[in-house]
């Protein structure tokens, strides 16, 4: 009988080089598929760091520009008037010149669904100057009387005063070209004093905490009273609208 021996480190050898063979012989598409996966995460990490890089931006920007930008614009207008009728004025009333017509100028602020109107102290006229705030919200006017350091309050007249988006853009138009207008008077009477200013909402306490506060009513809303029994008045002009309103505030 013939024994055939077989070397093992050959037979070790042969089986390796098998195995190199076969890790070496890879599916293609499952190694396509593979490269695929690595791309797409690479692609995500790369726009989920973009995302995170914008956030970053507009979230400075807004920071930046709360901080160091002025939170509400003053926009001024200035007025022409006359005090005649407003059915009787000419046909060429906005197109004249108006040197000869007093004139009446405004700073406006605007803050969410409210208007601020600060009167300046008029050059000629005999009125006072104030700051107006119209609360479209509350549906609330106050009135600061910046020479007397006093407050008035009254229902908003919203057929009279625009709402802040047009007012606004009336004021821009005044920015750049002038306007000629007439002049409508209205009378409030004071009624009572307000103790607790702050039922008011926040930005009329704002305006009128730690000054006299009084409420009031158009002179044409109570019966009984006459003009000639009024006392103690005074004037603020103002306008809200594309005309002028003298406010006369007297005390019953």
């Amino acid at each position: 009988m013939v024994k055939i021996a077989f070397n093992s480190a050959l037979a070790q050898k042969a089986i390796a080089k098998e195995g190199e063979v076969l890790v070496a012989e890879k599916d293609p598409e499952t190694a396509s598929v593979y490269t695929n996966e690595n791309s797409t995460g690479r692609c995500l990490l790369t726009l989920l760091g973009l995302a995170f890089i914008l956030t970053g931006l507009i979230v400075g920007g807004a920071c930046i520009y709360r901080y160091f930008i002025p939170k509400h614009k003053l926009y001024h207008g200035g007025m022409h008037f006359t005090e005649m009728d407003s059915n009787i004025l000419p046909d060429t009333m906005e197109t004249r010149e108006p040197y000869y017509l007093p004139r009446i100028d405004e700073d406006l602020e605007i803050r969410d669904n409210m208007a601020i109107i600060n009167v300046p102290v008029p050059e000629f006229a005999e009125t006072d100057p104030a700051a107006i705030l119209h609360d479209f919200d509350r549906k609330l006017t106050a009135y600061l009387d910046l020479q007397l350091d006093t407050c008035y309050v009254i229902p908003l007249n919203t057929s009279v005063v625009m709402p802040p988006r047009d007012l606004l853009d009336l004021f821009l138009q005044l920015m750049t070209s002038s306007y000629n207008t007439y002049l409508i008077q209205e009378d409030l009477v004071v009624t009572e004093r307000i103790d607790d200013v702050s039922e008011l909402g926040f930005y009329i306490y704002e305006l009128c905490e730690g000054k006299d506060t009084y409420r009031m009513q158009r002179r044409s809303d109570i019966i009984g009273i006459q003009k000639r029994s009024l006392g103690n008045c005074f004037k603020i002009r103002h306008f809200e609208n594309k005309f002028v309103t003298e406010t006369k505030i007297c005390r019953a």
